[in-house]
């Protein structure tokens, strides 16, 4: 079977999983943040290289404070132990999206952990944090716009690849699969840039209940598809 090398996940349904069963919100994200561990282990096991989710987007800000407040809580939980189990599983953890919108004791955990795990050589795990591609590409625009400015690039040698590099994700292959769960089917303003040539899958099973049958359904589901971006 053919293994996409780099699949990027919308986590969608933690609320709808927490409201069927009549609990909080909030412990359908604790539930989700389980998932996020056991799919990370099951990607590597298939001979995935990298794994992208969208955790938490800069439109999330507009849900209710006690909710972004849960949703913090179990970002720093998660951080707390993150540098020791990546080191453990040989994974290396990245985080894109606007990082100064974050707390500063959250910006200064990301860091330690981006800078533990740099040299692993398992699997590159990716966390879309405070994340928007929209704000994504606005930025690597301001940033290319002082470049122009300061002369160390010049309009002619504006290309995609180059573009590419101003990025969040430089160094970071496109996604060959995005697999979105919960039933919806849009890209919520997710990777515009680096989706242009992925396979999109769309599953109804709430993410908390995603588990390595239904990844393999999704890369099952990728191996039947024909990438020919833009060819014959």
């Amino acid at each position: 079977m053919r293994v996409p090398e780099h699949v990027a996940i919308i986590l969608d349904g933690n609320g709808r999983w927490a409201k069927k069963r009549f609990l909080p919100r909030n412990m359908g994200h604790a539930q989700g943040s389980k998932t996020v561990e056991r799919i990370i282990e099951d990607a590597y096991d298939m001979g995935i290289k990298y794994l992208t989710v969208y955790a938490f987007s800069t439109e999330n800000w507009k849900r209710p404070k006690d909710e972004v407040d849960a949703l913090m809580k179990l970002l720093r939980d998660y951080l707390k132990t993150c540098i020791k189990r990546a080191n453990k599983n040989n994974m290396r953890v990245r985080v894109i999206g606007d990082v100064t919108g974050l707390s500063d004791d959250l910006r200064e955990k990301i860091a330690q952990l981006e800078e533990a795990s740099r040299d692993n050589t398992g699997i590159n795990f990716t966390i879309a944090l405070n994340y928007g591609s929209r704000d994504e590409m606005i930025r690597a625009m301001k940033k290319m716009a002082d470049d122009l400015l300061l002369g160390t690039l010049k309009k002619e040698e504006i290309t995609e690849e180059v573009f590419s590099g101003y990025l969040d994700t430089k160094g970071i292959p496109e996604p060959d699969l995005m697999i979105r769960t919960s039933g919806e089917q849009r890209l919520s303003n997710f990777m515009l840039w680096q989706l242009a040539y992925t396979e999109f899958y769309f599953t109804d099973v709430l993410w908390p209940d995603f588990n390595k049958k239904e990844l393999k359904k999704a890369v099952e589901y990728y191996n039947g598809r024909e990438r020919r971006f833009g060819g014959i």
